[in-house]
């Protein structure tokens, strides 16, 4: 029995009557015509794409190309200028099946919480307003801690954690979500070859249970070795397929400039072309 079907198996008491109703054969994820304009201008233009249940899809581009802005409409943080969003055909609002993981740069970790609080925050779609977890909630959470080999460290403040520690308790309360489709921004940033394996061992075993991931990268290498898709974005959809097909070099010129180059580093290839010294992925 593989690990995520452990927790599957603590995990059958669902508020259903919270769940918006999945429509019969639409793809899980589905964009279309989406427009995104802050007061400095575009983040995103006229992107349209759908995925299907079960695949695993990296979003690749430039700085300011609107990788995190794009997983923030999906995850309803944000509302999209123009455009439609759907999941499972109908709009986000109303799921709680999506689960986003921030930049670790966007979360404050000097918030006095612990890692079984983080956990926790994935219960309350089940929960509903003012109610409080009971027993079978907080067997959830410290099963899907388990999962992610935190279980040790449930009761340690978030400010403690390694990186990719922080990285596993935010999948931990995707787990205890029960989330359906996971949105990582950059999750692999800053984090060694070791932490990056555990982490990918763990989507590997959402990936056998059906389990959709977006996740935002700037290694192109990663990109193409680790993922079913490569979605090629500079606030256009230039791309998205196969990574053979997606970072065909008349793409990558048209995503980084003509001047792309691809610097070897600790955590891959990092691609460097005309708009990657621009900075402000957090605002695009």
């Amino acid at each position: 029995m593989s690990l995520f079907k452990e927790f599957k198996k603590t995990s059958r008491h669902l508020s259903r009557q919270q769940r918006h109703e999945h429509r019969e054969g639409a793809p899980i994820l589905h964009a279309e015509k989406l427009n995104m304009r802050y007061e400095n201008g575009a983040a995103l233009e006229g992107v349209s794409f759908s995925l299907q249940e079960g695949e695993r899809v990296a979003i690749v581009g430039p700085n300011g190309a609107g990788k995190s802005t794009l997983l923030k409409i999906i995850a309803g943080v944000e509302k999209q200028s123009s455009g439609e969003i759907q999941i499972f055909g109908h709009a986000p609002a109303g799921h709680i099946c999506i689960a986003y993981v921030p930049q670790r740069s966007q979360v404050d970790w000097t918030f006095p919480v612990t890692v079984a609080d983080i956990a926790m925050m994935g219960r309350a779609g089940h929960l509903g307003l003012f109610r409080n977890p009971k027993s079978h909630d907080w067997d959830v959470v410290h099963h899907a801690l388990d999962v992610v080999k935190l279980d040790h460290l449930a009761k340690r403040q978030i400010d403690q954690l390694s990186g990719g520690q922080q990285q596993r308790m935010f999948i931990a309360r995707a787990l205890a979500q029960e989330a359906e489709l996971m949105l990582m921004d950059e999750p692999m940033t800053g984090l060694d070859i070791p932490s990056q394996d555990n982490i990918f061992g763990i989507l590997d075993e959402l990936r056998e249970e059906n389990v959709t991931l977006l996740i935002s990268l700037h290694d192109l290498k990663m990109a193409s070795e680790r993922f079913d898709k490569v979605m090629l974005l500079n606030k256009h959809l230039l791309a998205i397929g196969p990574a053979e097909d997606a970072l065909r070099p008349e793409n990558l010129i048209a995503a980084y400039g003509g001047n792309l180059q691809l610097i070897p580093t600790e955590d891959g290839m990092l691609p460097i072309g005309d708009t990657s010294c621009c900075d402000g992925e957090h605002e695009h």
